[in-house]
């Protein structure tokens, strides 16, 4: 049995270049989202991340900085974000207006990343699971396997982005070429297209860094905005001379505000379209990845339609990506993500593939997880680090 229909089974049982270097196309986009401004009223330039912005998970105990706490509190609190990260947006501003006493820290430019600072993966492991439960044993030895492999580990800001946020970062900083499938100029009129066919764009929901005027602007104009900024920075990323420049690149863009998010909606958007190419392969009888009868099987998501209003809009608002849902965004990438699954250390699932199947001729991105619902970054080498930040 392939991992892929392994995993199903179990499922159906329960910031910027300088403008100097910026491109023509990059231009455009600028062009294109400032239109959108115009139309909805709205002047105002991309919100910058101020210091009450969420701080990327990797403070306090979701990061390196923050203090040792014994192994009940780094679980129970491990719990406990789980419930913030996946709770509404109505609920969340209800429990911030309960501490309205507290101000969080202003941060520093080089501290708004994402991603937090890399930390040894070995010492993570140590001080977040450092208990005697059977869990935190597993966990750990988990971390020890990826060990021989990684020498460091990245904390993703812990919302509901984080699997979009942490692939494409990941994408980002490997990409050496731009993949033929985002070449083609077609990509860009998606959104034009998708709500001539479907109907699906013009109702989009965007996260609030994103609304623009009194939040009725025009959705389709504004996320063809989104899909030529992801081009134009994968492709900045590409032309990249170094790793280390590519790095700093993925620094500056992951930042959070509407540039991050704009991306992240984007992937979303391409989501989409891969789903409905899918559908429709499936309604023709032609043949289509294992994944996709369990996608549509969903009473929740029988087609594009409900699967976008049922599952898809919701994720970086209220909920983040499924399982099933992880295959369809390594489709959509036609990349192969590779995920270390802590909890399952011991098993055939520890190490698992979304997709599984095109393993030798897709390039690959790796991510690690303790619970298939927070995402971070392993690092390879921290040589890699060293050369970023003496450069």
């Amino acid at each position: 049995m392939g991992q892929e229909e392994m995993i199903l089974k179990g499922q159906d049982k329960d910031g910027d270049v300088d403008k100097s270097e910026e491109s023509e196309e990059e231009e455009e986009v600028k062009n294109v989202l400032a239109e959108s401004r115009i139309q909805t009223g709205d002047d105002a330039e991309i919100p910058e991340v101020t210091g009450e912005e969420e701080w990327p998970a990797g403070s306090s105990v979701n990061g390196a900085d923050g203090p040792v706490l014994p192994e009940e509190g780094a679980e129970d609190d491990l719990r406990s974000s789980e419930e913030d990260l996946y709770r509404g947006a109505e609920e969340l501003t209800a429990s911030q207006d309960n501490g309205a006493g507290f101000l969080p820290p202003v941060l520093n430019v080089e501290d708004r990343c994402s991603l937090a600072p890399a930390m040894d993966i070995l010492s993570y492991s140590e001080r977040e699971w450092r208990g005697n439960t059977a869990k935190s044993a597993l966990i750990r030895k988990g971390y020890t396997e990826m060990s021989s492999r990684f020498s460091s580990l990245r904390r993703v800001r812990g919302d509901n982005y984080c699997a979009l946020r942490a692939t494409l970062f990941q994408v980002f900083t490997h990409s050496t070429q731009l993949p033929s499938w985002l070449q083609d100029e077609d990509v860009a009129m998606l959104p034009d297209q998708l709500e001539a066919q479907e109907g699906l764009i013009s109702g989009w929901s965007f996260p609030g860094e994103c609304l623009q005027g009194d939040g009725r602007g025009d959705a389709i104009l504004q996320m063809k905005g989104y899909t030529k900024l992801l081009r134009a920075k994968w492709q900045a990323a590409v032309d990249c001379p170094s790793v280390a420049e590519r790095q700093r690149l993925c620094e500056r863009l992951f930042q959070g505000g509407e540039e991050e998010l704009g991306l992240l909606e984007a992937l979303k958007l391409l989501m989409l379209a891969r789903a409905l190419e899918l559908h429709g392969r499936m309604q023709a009888e032609g043949d289509v990845p294992l994944f996709c009868w369990l996608l549509f099987a969903r009473d929740s998501s029988d087609c594009p339609r409900s699967f976008l209003s049922n599952h898809l809009s919701h994720v970086g608002l209220s909920a983040g990506l499924e399982q099933v849902e992880m295959f369809l965004l390594g489709y959509t990438l036609e990349c192969t993500i590779q995920v270390y699954r802590l909890y399952k250390a011991d098993t055939e699932e520890f190490v698992t593939f979304y997709p599984d199947d095109h393993r030798d001729d897709w390039p690959s991105v790796c991510l690690v997880t303790e619970d298939d619902r927070h995402y971070n970054v392993p690092i390879v080498e921290a040589v890699e680090r060293a050369e970023l930040d003496s450069s």
